[in-house]
């Protein structure tokens, strides 16, 4: 610490896999001082994935993670100790982005489509995307590990792939740039629960007043960043996280995920959401349908209703 830090702060070790666009009502509690309000320091553990997120919290090198909720949900059913404790964003703001010269989903049969993982996220939203086109996961199509978003972007760039879920404002950039954006991701999937917060129970139980105090203090960040009004606070961390250059694609992003509802306010865990997510996970083959009901007990409502 240093002489210039407020004294008395809680360390809370927070990680993620890219801790991108998804993360603003973060940097915008960390940057408005709304965390020191709430006595919390956040320490950022930077993963590189969403998988070694998830593992960070479960082998006790985070408290917390907000990443993707299915590994939770796996661990969850698997008796382990993962639990979600409330939404980040519940919306997916995506585009399948191709290559110039593939014009449609069906035109990827035969294809390689980049994803960040085999298990979470990117990889079960394009496989219900390509579903619906008549393509199905293994054999009309191979998944090619190629990262996160910009590592994807850079992957397309290279010819190394030949399509790959692209947050926003990296579409509308690919978009910008000659490529093909085949289908909006929210289209097919309306509400999920896309990045939750996730905790290990046993850590939880004995750090309750720690997650409260840190989920009052995203709420308040939720609520700053869904007002349109905020466009001075928020615009120039959303730029800074997603494309530097240039702010009239960060304000395209920001305004087409504002529009969308992708932060829930409350960080409220719809029903609808996660009966989604645990619906798509089977439908992706990582979750046996009997296990559908019990799945729903990842979500441990205590410590949100706590924050509320």
């Amino acid at each position: 610490m240093t002489d210039q830090e407020p004294a008395g702060l809680a360390d809370l070790r927070l990680a993620g896999g890219a801790q991108g666009f998804n993360w603003l009502p973060v940097f915008v509690a960390d940057e408005q001082g709304l965390f020191e309000k709430h006595g919390i320091r956040i320490d950022y553990k930077r993963m590189g994935s969403v998988e070694k997120a998830t593992a960070a919290v479960l082998d006790g090198e985070a408290d917390l993670a907000i990443t993707p909720p299915e590994g939770a949900v796996a661990d969850f059913v698997r008796g382990g100790e993962l639990r979600i404790v409330a939404a980040n964003a519940v919306r997916l703001p995506m585009s399948i982005v191709a290559r110039p010269g593939i014009g449609s989903l069906a035109e990827l049969r035969g294809k390689k489509v980049g994803t960040s993982s085999l298990t979470e996220g990117t990889a079960i939203y394009t496989q219900i995307m390509l579903a619906a086109a008549g393509l199905h996961y293994p054999g009309d199509y191979e998944f090619a590990l190629a990262g996160i978003h910009t590592k994807r972007w850079e992957a397309l760039q290279a010819g190394k792939i030949d399509c790959a879920p692209q947050p926003a404002p990296w579409n509308f950039l690919a978009q910008d740039k000659g490529y093909n954006l085949l289908g909006e991701v929210s289209a097919a999937i309306p509400e999920v629960v896309f990045t939750a917060v996730i905790g290990k129970a046993s850590w939880l139980a004995a750090n309750r007043d720690l997650v409260t105090r840190f989920l009052k203090a995203l709420i308040e960040a939720h609520s700053v960043t869904n007002e349109a009004a905020n466009h001075r606070i928020t615009l120039p961390i959303f730029q800074r996280i997603t494309t530097p250059e240039s702010e009239s694609l960060a304000r395209r992003g920001l305004e087409y995920m504002r529009g969308m509802g992708m932060w829930p306010q409350g960080l409220a865990v719809p029903d609808k959401a996660l009966k989604t997510t645990i619906d798509l996970m089977v439908r992706a083959n990582l979750l046996d349908k009997s296990k559908c009901d019990a799945a729903e007990g990842v979500f441990d409502k205590r410590y949100l209703e706590g924050a509320a």
